[in-house]
This record gives C-alpha cells, structure tokens and sequence, in this order.
C-alpha cells in the first residue's frame, strides 16, 4: 500500500493501481477528478495539486506521492472554493462542469505564488486544459474576477431555473447550474455507480469485464491513443458540374469532455451519460446505457459500462464529412459521407430546413460512424454555405456580418474584424438567464472556429481513425481563442433557441475571413502525398 495525505487526511491506495486517478476515484472514491483522457495527460480534468504544484494525476505514478499532500477540488480551503466557484458561476465559464474541477484547482493554485498576475498569465495557465462547452473567454473572466484584477459583475443573482430552462433550448438537455457543480459534484455517471459493480470495457469480442476498471481495460488490450502526422484531409470529392462556391469538410470529433458511461441494475434504468449536458448530440445514440442494461441482466448483478478517449473517438459517432456545390441562385448539390454503423435520419431535412434548393446525396465509404444529431449537422453546412453564397454576391468579403436564422427562430448576427475580435448579437426572445445564454453564444463561438480552421481527424482507407488523442481533434486553446464581444437584443417573445445560428453564422464568417477555402480545416496546413500515401489514404472518394 501507498500512504499519502488527501485533503488533509491520511489515506492508502493499492501499490497496482495504475496510477494516481486511478487510486483516488476507484480505490479512495474522490470524485471531482474527472477522467476524460486517462492516461494521455491531455485534457487537465484529473489535475491536483501535489505538494502545492499542479499535476494532472492520470501520468503520476502512484508511488511518486507516498509521504506528499495531495489536493483536489474537494480539499480546497472553504473560502478559496466559494470565492473560485462563485465566480465560475456568476460568469457562466461552467456548463456541464466536467472540465472545472481542475481548472479551479490549477487557476486557483496561482494565488500567492509572487508571480504577477494578469490575463496572460491565466491564459498561458490554461494551455493544459481543455474545454469543449464555454469557448475560454468566461473561465477567463471568471479567473481575474476571483484573483481580483476584475470587479465582479454585480447584476441580479441567476435563478436557477431559468438558467437550467436557457440551457436546455440551447442544448437541449438539462443542465444544471451551482457552485457544487463547478467543483465536481455534477453527478456523472461514472461519480454515481456503485462502488462494487462489474465493470465492461469494449475489446475485440465485445466488451471485457472485472471487478476492477484496471483490470477489465488490461484485460482488453486496451488500444492507447497516438497522434497521427496525418493531414485530416475531406474524403469526398466534389460533385461534378459548375459552382459557383464550392466546400469540402473532413472528419470531426464532437470532442466532449466526459467519457461515454453508464451503469445499471438487472431489471434497473441504466444511468444517462448525459448528466449534465446535450454533448453536442454526440451521445445521442451512445450504446452503452443498453449494453449496461444488457450485461446486468446477463450477469445479475449491477454492471458499469466505461468507455475510454480512445473508444469514443473510435466507436463513437462523427460530424459527417461533405462536398457541397452552390450555384449562384443557391441551388446546388450536398454529398454525405454514409458509413457503417451511422444514424443520418433526419439529415436532408435538416438541409431542406436551410436550403431547399440544395439535393443531399449519400456517398458510402469505410469511416467511423457519423450521425446527424451531431450540433446541426447538415443544417450549419448548408445555412453557413448559402449565408456566405449570399454576402459574396452582395460584394461583402472578409469582415462582413453574417445573418443566420437557427431553426427554433433566434437570429445570430456575426462579424470577424481586421483585428481577429468576433462581434456577435443575438435575438432570442426572452433571455431567461442572460449569462447562459451568452456563455453558450462564446461556445458556438469557439466550435465553430476551430470547426473552420483546425478542426478534423485522420481516418484511413480502411475507415480507421487514425488520431486517438485528445489534443489531436485541433481544438481552439485559451491563448488561440479571440475576443467575443455578444450582445443580447432586448426581446420580449417566447424564448427561442439561438446558438446554432451562432454557431452557423461564425462559420460563415469564419470561412469569409479565410477567402472561402475550397476546404476545411483551412489553417492546418496542405496534406502531401507523402503523408497520404503513408497512411494509404484516398484523396478523393465518390466520383462518378
């Protein structure tokens, strides 16, 4: 056994566990460190502080702690933990709070170090962590409001309701909102399970299963994550004829921050992995509450279902990659990449939604499975595609506003200046909870951003995905994130979802800025022969 201090108390973990995440959440039953990459070190969920320095505990050897103080969100002093959650909450820099248990504790772990402080500095901070709901701005607004280089916004308190109403427009899932959840109490799935139920992990036949998570994933040759040197390059070609705008998309990871889990017992509801957020629609179609569901049944005794980083970018469902052809009258033709496995109900009416003169047609290829739950998938490429059509033939360019309307009827206005800064003004009808809904306004912001300029996966011919790391998807850091400024027009109608039109309308403006690239990601550089003839890609798929 391994004895070290955890939250001011003495503990001892098992010397086999495979390291310190997995000592403190399945042998000592801490929490708020959250696994969402275990064990790349990618994300920062899992980060402690070990003798006062931050660490992200899931590349920690167990043994490198025995004698030292360790310290996670749950051991922060009581006033540090109010003064941090509270201003994570008044700005709205937590959604589903999956990712803010660390940040809080390295952000917080700044204070009184002598160092000066400043916006940089948490910025720079930051650059180990991930976040995939608020797009960094509010984590930082809350950051200098709770190290005081910020006056607090003193505006009426946020009534929960009305936030948890906003959100689920925007979501649309439930989601709550407290200082508890900031600090790790959400209650995930995997925080929830019972202590002694079976864990299943998939693996070549199926899914493996122990009594242990260590054991089930050693026992499935657990596949680790790698990057690969890969350009994520479109897969589909154009369809042929003559266009006026052309558009080629690659592979996207929805990239949520929690891990697909569930557990259940025989006879039992299997627990959500939706706990505290919409995952973009990623877990929509998730099949692990019924395999929990299933292997409880089979076994008679509760069973937990825990998919690691690598599974989910495996096995779970991606933003289906297109080729698209606009005519100058906005007519034109979408084609979709269909693979094994997909869920695409659904999809050409969403772009008859944004654009009925556009024709969808399905293209079969090998690929991971794509789904059209996927944050307004078809909708954002066909309403970003014609709003952009549209400005250029109004001689717009570079700069201009983009005008989308999203489909439940909030109207998102956007403009990227000279200086990188993105504008934004939305329409939504009652606000409900202003810092909800602009929280999620900054976080279509930052999608859609790294949608158009990083954003993609490799995916061989074979249909393997070849990036399995966190940091490999492109998405958009703290310190490569611009400035937001959202404006929230006064609106006394029915509330209306608006953040997909945000997120459609950045795009537009986005791929403006870029000089309408034939092909997204735009900033990640051109994919050389040589690097796909090494990963035995094809170019170009679907000719005719």
């Amino acid at each position: 056994m391994t004895a070290f201090e955890l939250d001011g108390r003495t503990v001892e973990a098992p010397e086999d566990s495979a390291n310190l995440l997995d000592a403190l959440r399945e042998h000592l039953g801490c929490h708020a460190v959250k696994d969402g990459c275990s064990p790349q070190g990618q994300c920062g969920c899992c980060t402690v502080l070990i003798d006062g320095a931050a660490r992200v505990s899931c590349v920690t050897p167990l043994r490198r702690v025995a004698g030292r103080r360790v310290q996670t969100a749950e051991g922060l002093d009581d006033e540090l933990a109010r003064r941090w959650a509270a201003a994570f909450v008044g700005t709205g820099a937590s959604q589903c709070g999956f990712c803010t248990p660390g940040i809080v504790v390295r952000l917080a772990a700044l204070e009184g170090r002598g160092r000066p402080l400043d916006e940089s500095a948490v910025r720079g901070a930051l650059g180990a962590h991930l976040c995939r709901c608020t797009g960094w701005q509010s984590i930082v607004e809350a950051a200098m409001v709770a190290l005081g280089l910020a006056p607090p916004d003193l505006g009426p308190p946020r009534d929960p309701l009305l936030a948890s109403w906003r959100a689920q427009l925007e979501g649309p899932q439930f989601q709550a909102t407290s200082p508890a959840v900031v600090l790790g109490a959400a209650a995930f799935a995997e925080d929830t399970a019972p202590g002694q139920a079976l864990v299943a992990v998939p693996d070549a036949e199926g899914y493996a299963l122990a009594r242990t998570l260590g054991a089930a994933r050693a026992a499935s040759d657990k596949v680790q994550g790698r990057n690969s040197t890969v350009h994520p390059g479109p897969p589909l070609a154009l369809p042929p004829g003559e266009f006026d705008l052309t558009l080629r998309t690659s592979w996207v990871e929805p990239a949520y921050l929690e891990p697909d889990a569930s557990w259940c017992l025989p006879g039992g509801v299997a627990a959500s992995p939706l706990a505290n957020g919409g995952a973009f629609g990623g877990k929509r179609h998730s099949p692990v509450p019924g395999m929990a569901r299933r292997l409880a049944d089979e076994h008679g005794e509760a069973v937990r279902v825990v998919w690691s980083r690598e599974d989910v970018v495996r096995h779970g469902h991606k933003r289906p990659p297109v080729a698209l052809g606009l005519r100058p009258d906005g007519t034109g033709v979408l084609r979709v990449a269909r693979t094994a496995g997909s869920e695409l109900a659904g999809y050409e009416a969403a772009v008859a939604a944004a654009a009925p003169g556009i024709s969808v047609e399905f293209v079969d290829i090998a690929g991971p499975p794509v789904a059209a739950a996927l944050r307004a998938a078809g909708w954002a490429e066909a309403s970003a595609a014609t709003a952009a059509l549209n400005v250029r033939a109004a001689g717009g360019g570079p700069g201009s506003t983009v005008t989308v309307t999203a489909r439940g009827g909030g109207v998102a206005a956007v403009a990227i200046g000279a200086d990188g800064a993105v504008s934004v003004e939305v329409t939504a009808g009652a606000a409900l909870d202003p810092v909800t809904l602009r929280s999620y306004c900054l976080g279509a912001v930052h999608q859609a951003l790294g949608w158009v300029w990083r954003e993609g996966i490799a995916v061989d011919e074979r249909g393997e995905v070849l990036d399995l790391t966190i940091r490999s998807f492109g998405i958009l850091s703290a310190k490569e994130m611009p400035e937001v400024h959202v404006a929230i027009a006064a609106d006394d109608r029915w509330p209306r979802h608006v953040s997909d039109a945000v997120f459609a309308a950045t795009a537009a403006a986005a791929w403006l800025a870029d000089g309408l690239a034939p092909q997204w990601p735009t900033r990640r550089g051109a994919r050389t022969a040589a690097s796909m003839a090494a990963a035995g890609n094809r170019p170009h798929l679907g000719e005719e």
